[in-house]
């Protein structure tokens, strides 16, 4: 294999590559990218044997073949070339070793056999659907900050993606929660995904697919089996394993009938929970929220640390609250708001609390109260 290739070019693919490697690896094939050239095409697959990552280069292919060689140390060797770089890779079979030249620079790196490369079994998808690179977006940042990170509840170590109704008719929709508390996104169900099987896509896929989602412009394909799910861009395509679990009925935690109603400036409120939960102790983090005529007094109290106190002009008419939240989960619901006010639907100082961005239900959290 010899090929020529910018290094713009090669520092992306290779970026996405080494991200999906394990760094701990006990098979050393597993921390390799396998590089194959043919036509005027490069392709980089790197794999961990959950998540599979192709991405596609346009290059000068002067010898086609194919080689693996470490994803980590070729990502360091193209970020450290100079901008603008053409770089010049080749392999030799014989000594097995892949040559890595840009100008005066010069590298010789290990390389392992390409057929000792795992490559991820093809899967029959039952869905197959596109949908704009944004809605994919905002489906998957708005819910993603609420995955469990407990590995004993692993069907919590994702995000529900599935097919189900909202006010308007039926929805494409991801859920997440951990317990303490849940984001519900809804977005129009596009073309094709009707039938498609609900699945929980785990939380480093939805890391490593964030990646692809930053033209809004792009359409990306994507298909769904029970055990499977693929993402893809024209030069990119990311498959991944999904999560074997049942994911618990979260319409059961989702309160009704919530009346007492608060509206408040969203940036105006995150950032009042932020000054207060400066002296809050840092295991419990707790806030207390008063709630009294459109009047807001945001406080903490730590015997150890100190009190602080806050007051926020707000829209709430119901008689007078006091309720407890952890300051971190009040503050990750409040920066999912993209518009200005953010609404509080409570019920009592022990049930939870709802919240939503202005009269939109297309975008729900749900936060668990604690005691102060």
């Amino acid at each position: 294999m010899k090929i020529s290739i910018e290094r713009a070019t090669l520092l992306k693919a290779v970026a996405q590559a080494q991200s999906v490697v394990e760094r701990r690896n006990t098979i050393p094939i597993l921390a390799n990218v396998l590089i194959e050239a043919e036509g005027n095409t490069v392709s980089f697959r790197a794999t961990d044997l959950d998540i599979e990552v192709v991405d596609k280069a346009s290059a000068q292919v002067e010898r086609a073949g194919a080689t693996t060689v470490s994803a980590v140390m070729l990502h360091e060797i193209v970020r450290k070339l100079p901008d603008g770089a053409l770089i010049n890779l080749s392999d030799d079979p014989a000594t097995g070793r892949l040559s890595v030249m840009a100008g005066r620079s010069s590298f010789n790196l290990a390389t392992l056999p390409k057929e000792d490369f795992p490559v991820m079994a093809s899967s029959e998808y039952t869905a197959n659907f596109s949908a704009p690179a944004g809605v994919l977006r905002r489906l998957f940042d708005k819910s993603k900050f609420a995955i469990s990170t407990e590995e004993t509840r692993y069907y919590l170590n994702g995000v529900y993606m599935h097919v189900s109704t909202g006010e308007d008719g039926p929805v494409l929709r991801c859920v997440a929660t951990d317990g303490h508390r849940l984001a519900r996104i809804d977005a129009p169900l596009p073309e094709g995904a009707q039938g498609m099987p609900g699945v929980i896509v785990p939380r480093k896929t939805v890391n490593e697919m964030r990646k692809l989602l930053d033209e809004d412009d792009a359409q990306i394909a994507v298909s769904v089996s029970e055990t499977k799910i693929r993402f893809a861009t024209p030069l990119i395509t990311l498959t991944s394993k999904v999560i074997d679990g049942t994911f618990p009925d979260y319409t059961r935690v989702i309160p009704q009938g919530n009346t007492r109603r608060l509206e408040v400036d969203a940036s105006e409120f995150a950032k009042a929970v932020d000054r207060v939960a400066t002296v809050s102790s840092e295991r419990s983090r707790a806030v207390k929220l008063s709630l009294d005529e459109d009047r807001l007094v945001l406080s903490v109290n730590a015997p150890d640390a100190g009190a602080a106190e806050e007051e926020l002009a707000v829209a709430y008419a119901d008689e007078r609250l006091e309720i407890g939240f952890n300051a971190k989960y009040l503050l990750e619901i409040a920066s999912q708001v993209d518009r200005e006010n953010a609404v509080f639907l409570f019920n009592s100082s022990g049930d939870p609390t709802l919240m939503r961005e202005g009269n939109d239900t297309s975008a729900v959290y749900v936060v668990m109260p604690m005691r102060v």
